[in-house]
């Protein structure tokens, strides 16, 4: 095993284990080992190991190894690598390690500010004796634990080796929650729990590490001057205290605390590097079970929430979709026409499907065709069916959608591309319960329900001349209209997290769960591309995810691209417009009903309808003193 000594700029010495074939280094904080030195770029170095030498090479930053500037070097023993402002020594196990320099003092403190990774371990070079013994240790006790994700056995018996690693009389583990220290665990030297625990130790030697997420030693607290007029320092009687941050990637998620009642066995400075080793490790350990029982209560939760929120295959419980549930327990045991609307992409096969499942002709077939998917020559065909020789290419009689669903039901989306010609043949065919096969002036019966379904508003193409009114009202006997995702609320991140739990098992993904923001960046996106777009951009991230938890980055869901905020007075503005438009629609179109219902002037109706055509044409809308508003 080999490891690297970093001496930064302002003095701080860490050495790193290289335990990967390729270790990477630099300012950014994605790299295995982060250099905090702003002369550093974000991915300044790595070291390669082939299986007998490691070797060191450029990603993009100059460097020099031993004085002489180079682009690769194979690394040997006190070799000394420097990259901006900051000292790397190299060291193989075979070699003699010298130790750092160090001045005692009654307060030594070390930084932990090290980026965090799970291949590297900090560890005390030139530690001989005893030490070397405990870190031995130490890294049995880390395999011992690391695949144990019992977190109360795990804060108890991290606790235990501290005290006894540190010969301490008592330990406390601490952990943040929501942004407040919380003792978890109190132990004594006889591995018993320790009653009353928050009372038994100093909140300002833990405030401060929290606050400067660095190391504390203090060999008599009482008379340390920073400390020695804390009241809770006098009241306790604290003698000798260490306290170590325990770190994550560079995030502060809680502390270790041990204490000695007697002077005599105060703690000194290699106590504190012993409790630095073992944190480092602890860390590792223990956030690992806490990600992962997290991400178990996670899922519990989801199971949970799937249940309560689902309706045979389709999972959502928010208000628009609860409204159109109850329209399908209604509809689905008739036989009745429905058309199905929504946005591209909010589910409405998935609605059609259910309809039929919920039918009783649950056990026909279920038959689907997309009018805009198919060429127009051949929709006829594929609907109707047609005979040999019919048209060139007919080589053999050849039923179509219509008899492939008798006994059960035919989905025909987007109804709204059918080009005009043939929704005549369409109402024909459903008004009469009998088709023709191109080719063919034989009828034959066909037992089906219809339900169809468009992206498209069929009231304004009967408008246009482009959807036959007729027809319109015979598949439009019964209307479910879908709410798009971005309306849907909390169901965005069930869904999000369904679909996740989906990939992640096909693709044998490590990702389990979002991160807060990424939650709050799906919540705050519109969709455009609804239900579809999700599933797609989770199972990319799915893919080629390389972390527990997906970031907003690993949905591509950067600031640019979520909805802009909205001034409060246009979007008063876009409220008014839009439900003075909604209760016209239920009158009809009366604005003296409208304006009734609303409780305004009917002025302030006709000035609405004013602004309509105003944006409609380009015209400029004359001024009205007094006008009034909702």
């Amino acid at each position: 095993m080999a490891s690297l000594t970093v001496r930064s700029p302002d003095g701080k010495v860490l050495t790193v284990s290289l335990r990967k074939r390729i270790t990477s280094l630099g300012r950014g904080p994605d790299n295995d080992v982060r250099l905090e030195d702003p002369a550093v770029p974000d991915s300044a170095l790595h070291v390669t190991f082939d299986g007998s030498r490691y070797e060191v090479g450029t990603l993009g930053a100059t460097f020099q190894v031993n004085g002489r500037k180079r682009d690769t070097h194979a690394l040997a023993t006190g070799d000394v690598v420097r990259v901006g402002g900051t000292e790397l020594v190299f060291t193989r196990d075979d070699a003699p390690r010298a130790p750092p320099p160090r001045t005692p003092t009654a307060e030594v403190e070390v930084s932990l500010s090290s980026n965090s990774s799970d291949s590297h371990t900090a560890e005390v070079p030139g530690v001989p004796g005893r030490e070397l013994v405990l870190l031995r240790r130490l890294t049995a006790f880390s395999e011992r634990l690391l695949g144990s994700y019992d977190v109360e056995r795990i804060l108890e018996s991290l606790m235990d080796e501290a005290i006894e690693v540190t010969r301490a009389d008592k330990g406390f583990l601490i952990l943040m929650e929501s942004g407040e220290p919380r003792v978890k665990v109190a132990r004594n030297i006889s591995r018993e729990n320790i009653e009353d625990a928050v009372e038994k130790l100093s909140d300002s030697i833990i405030a401060k590490v929290v606050r400067d997420q660095r190391a504390l030693i203090l060999a008599d607290a009482v008379d340390a001057p920073e400390f020695k007029a804390s009241e809770s320092v006098v009241n306790l009687k604290v003698h000798s205290v260490m306290c170590v941050p325990l770190m994550h990637k560079g995030d502060l998620f809680g502390v270790l605390y041990v204490g000695n009642d007697r002077l005599v066995n105060r703690f000194e400075p290699k106590s504190l590097d012993m409790l630095t080793v073992f944190a480092a490790q602890a860390s590792l350990i223990l956030h690992n079970a806490l990600l992962v029982n997290d991400l178990k209560l996670d899922n519990t939760e989801l199971r949970k929430k799937l249940e309560d929120q689902r309706y045979g295959d389709i999972v959502g419980a928010c208000q628009g979709m609860r409204d159109v549930y109850k329209r399908i327990d209604k509809i689905a045991p008739t036989d009745i026409s429905v058309l199905i609307t929504g946005e591209t992409g909010t589910g409405k096969e998935l609605i059609a499907r259910e309809i039929h499942r919920r039918s009783p002709r649950t056990k026909g077939p279920f038959i689907t065709i997309n009018c805009g998917a198919i060429p127009e020559n051949l929709l006829e065909s594929e609907l109707f069916g047609h005979t040999k020789g019919a048209f060139t290419g007919a080589v053999a009689t050849r039923p179509g959608k219509f008899q492939a669903a008798i006994g059960g039901t035919l989905f025909l989306d987007e109804i709204g591309e059918m080009p005009l010609q043939l929704q005549v043949k369409l109402l024909r065919a459903l008004q009469e319960k009998v088709v023709y096969k191109v080719g063919d002036n034989r009828g034959e019966a066909v037992d089906i329900r219809v339900v169809a379904a468009t992206n498209k508003i069929l009231e304004e193409e009967v408008k246009r001349n482009t959807f036959r009114e007729d027809l319109y009202y015979r598949l439009n006997v019964v209307t479910l209209k879908l709410p798009p995702l971005r309306e849907r609320g909390e169901d965005i991140i069930v869904l999000g997290r369904f679909f996740l739990q989906k990939y992640a098992r096909e693709f044998n993904s490590r990702a389990r769960g979002f991160t807060p923001s990424a939650s709050v960046s799906m919540k705050k996106y519109s969709w455009p591309g609804n239900i579809r777009e999700l599933e797609n951009r989770i199972k990319k991230a799915a893919v080629l995810a390389d972390k527990p938890l997906l970031g907003s980055d690993d949905l591509d869901l950067k600031p640019e691209n979520l909805e802009p905020i909205m001034p409060l007075l246009q979007a008063k503005e876009e409220f008014q417009k839009r439900y003075i438009n909604e209760v016209l629609a239920r009158n009809n179109g009366n604005r003296t009903k409208t304006a009734k219902d609303l409780g305004v002037d009917p002025r302030t109706i006709f000035r609405h309808l004013e602004k309509l055509e105003a944006e409609k044409t380009g015209r400029p809308l004359p001024p009205e003193e007094g006008e009034e508003l909702l």
